[in-house]
């Protein structure tokens, strides 16, 4: 057997079994190492039966003086009844449907049970309590595994034993490398993590596995830099007066912040070698501006650019913008989605598809804003220099790749996004790209007035979302979820097509619209722009309108369930209002008014910066939850902690240090080889 031998050779195991372990992920003997606990019990600190906490987990330890099976005929189901006894009393234990437990333990048998103790009018007794068998070789310290339906923990670990017994990980980390960490060994590690003797050995594998994530993961944003730098990029001089002219048109100056980004990547622009840069800038702090400086140096220099939106919407809103700040230069623009087709400083401004994609072939248009129909097979670019990528999260690798290789040469990338990342997962996620912050937003902006609202000021909050309507405004109404059945937890009040239907009977006189991610994109676009064209005054839809949505007449934003959404995408919605001069609003409704929840959420009733809301919300809900980082594939972190700062800098000091000589170890290469992380 090897790392990649399929479970199903194990001794033991069968089709059904494989089966459940694949739910799990698990399809080798390597899934099988790497399906660490995620807990332990410490079957070590041991009471006495006298000195048991009701309504608390107790372990114990005794003998069974007796154990046997019954029938409930009210419930349906087997119960197994044994009573442990030790020095200083006994207590029973009750076990349900698991009647192959009088096999397992018989009459004199010594165990050890951890589990609840219930106090009931029947007594007192264990409820299906966890039990090892007292024997020499018997582990004090228990591994909890996470579990998938009809497969224990227990029956994960014994598969993981016998697999331990036979097989040894083989090291790929350099031995300098170990020794200035002071690491134990990969197999050390991976035994110690399911069979640990001590809480010594639990930390030490931790310690190692940790650090392979951090620095895989570090190694492999090193190694992608280094390959970048190496190519060739077109070098696109930065113009001054160019510059001075967007920036008198504005009607406001630009931040320091959007300054100090600007200058940050004109300069890349300049280098012979491909800019690979993050922009981030919080809602409304102005990186459309600074994409619209890039893109018109770029076309100064003779090099076309291309901004890819994720929905149409943006896509226009981005051409309006471009259209509105480059009005005064000789600088031609188009808009190519799937439905649309425009330009802007040429004579003509309809042009039919075909048309416009050979005037984009010829390089006849300077900046192309568009969707992802800007990366379909007959789209050619005549002398494409600068790719921007806004909200660049929600692209997939290959249509990312698929727009850069649009290029003859290897262009400036410029990804955008709004949702505010801490510098702890800049450094973990984006260690291949420099990062520019725009810190500051506009002094003009005003702050949206937050508040949490409960059930009790429900009418009171209706009340003044119709005044607000009556002076002129519209409102966003936010549900998490499509139809209510999603979620047990919700009620369907916390659903969009519910609440829509009531919001429509609550308000007969008012024309309320309906949005969410499961209607077609032609539905999507035209709902969203008859509702900026004020032909409805409530739009009522599910997260889909976090990103990009520029609707200055929307003053008040309602969050139905918002205890269910982090702060990192309530901070997103509420980004939604506050756009035009109107003082805006944004009320949390709470789904269960409790004081945990309120006070996690009174953080944003204090606080309207998004990068402190989302170091926030790092701390409370990790990475995966926040950014969907997990699911979209950028890494599978089951150790390692993106919050701990201190260790990703060292991991990426050692990956620095030995990129240089990489080819010395072949083991290594091989191991990042492994890896892919979905990014460009």
């Amino acid at each position: 057997m090897n790392l990649n031998t399929k479970v199903q050779k194990i001794s033991g195991i069968g089709e059904k079994t494989a089966q459940k372990l694949k739910r799990l992920g698990i399809e080798s003997i390597k899934d099988l190492m790497y399906h660490f606990p995620y807990r332990y019990r410490d079957f070590s600190q041991i009471k006495k039966i006298s000195q048991i906490q009701i309504g608390k987990e107790n372990i114990l330890k005794g003998k069974i003086i007796s154990i046997s099976n019954a029938r409930s005929f009210r419930r349906r189901m087997k119960i197994t009844n044994a009573i442990l006894k030790d020095s200083s009393g006994s207590i029973k234990l009750v076990w349900f449907n698991q009647p192959f437990l009088t096999q397992n333990i018989k009459k004199g048998t010594e165990i050890i049970v951890s589990g609840k103790i219930i106090s009931q009018k029947y007594g007192i007794f264990i409820q299906s309590p966890e039990y090892e068998i007292v024997a020499n070789s018997a582990p004090k310290i228990i591994p909890i595994y996470p579990l998938t339906a009809k497969i224990s923990s227990k029956q994960i670990r014994n598969i993981i034993y016998r697999v331990l017994k036979k097989n040894k990980i083989p090291e790929f980390l350099p031995t300098t490398i170990i020794k200035s960490q002071n690491l134990i060994s990969l197999d050390s590690a991976i035994k110690k993590i399911h069979q640990p003797k001590n809480q010594k050995d639990i930390l030490c594998a931790r310690k190692r596995l940790g650090f392979d994530e951090l620095f895989l993961l570090q190694l492999k944003a090193v190694l992608a830099k280094k390959n970048w730098q190496t190519q060739k990029a077109p070098i696109i001089k930065s113009k001054p007066k160019t510059i001075a002219k967007i920036i008198k048109d504005l009607n406001f100056r630009l931040t320091n912040a959007q300054k100090k980004t600007t200058s940050e990547i004109l300069k890349d622009l300049c280098l012979k070698k491909p800019m690979n840069r993050l922009l981030q800038g919080d809602v409304g702090s102005g990186k459309t501006i600074v994409a619209t400086i890039a893109s018109a140096v770029a076309a100064e220099n003779h090099f076309q650019s291309v901004l890819m939106a994720p929905t149409e919407v943006l896509a226009f809103q981005h051409f309006e913008t471009f259209k509105k700040l480059l009005k005064n230069h000789q600088i031609s623009i188009a808009l190519l989605t799937s439905s649309k087709a425009e330009i802007f400083g040429l004579d003509q401004k309809k042009i039919k598809r075909s048309d416009l994609k050979k005037a984009i072939k010829l390089g006849e248009i300077d900046i192309v804003i568009g969707t992802q129909a800007l990366i379909s097979k007959d789209m050619k670019y005549h002398n494409l220099g600068l790719v921007l990528i806004d909200e660049q999260h929600r692209f997939g690798v290959k249509q990312r790749l698929a727009l850069r290789e649009k290029s003859k040469f290897f262009p400036h990338i410029l990804l955008m996004t709004a949702t505010p990342i801490p510098r702890t997962l800049n450094l973990a996620l984006f260690g291949d790209l420099d990062v520019s912050i725009i810190d500051e937003l506009p002094k003009d902006r005003q702050k949206i007035v937050t508040k949490i609202i409960s059930e009790k000021q429900r009418k009171k909050a209706y009340q003044f979302l119709l005044n607000q309507i009556k002076n002129g405004r519209q409102a966003f109404v936010v549900c998490p979820l499509i139809e209510a059945g999603e979620n047990i937890d919700y009620d369907n009040r916390k659903a969009v097509v519910f609440e829509h239907k009531k919001l429509l009977k609550q308000f007969p006189n008012l024309k309320i619209a309906l949005l969410h991610g499961k209607m077609k994109s032609k539905e999507k676009n035209k709902i969203m722009f008859d509702f900026k064209n004020k032909k409805y005054q409530i739009l009522v839809s599910t997260s889909v309108i976090e990103v990009g949505i520029d609707i200055p007449n929307v003053s008040i934003i309602m969050i139905e369930g918002a205890e269910r959404f982090g702060l990192a995408q309530l901070h997103q919605l509420r980004g939604r209002v506050g756009r035009g001069k109107h003082q805006s609003f944004c009320l949390l409704f709470l789904e269960k008014f409790e004081a945990q929840e309120n006070a996690r959420l009174k953080a944003m009733e204090q606080i309207s910066d998004g990068f402190k809301l989302a170091d926030i919300d790092l701390k409370l809900r990790g990475p995966g939850e926040i950014y969907g980082i997990q699911q979209s594939g950028y890494l599978d972190l089951k150790i390692a902690e993106l919050g701990n700062l201190s260790a990703i800098k060292n991991a990426r000091q050692e990956a620095e240090k030995i990129v240089l000589k990489i080819n010395k170890y072949s083991k290594l290469k091989n191991k990042i080889k492994e890896i892919e992380f979905k990014k460009i």
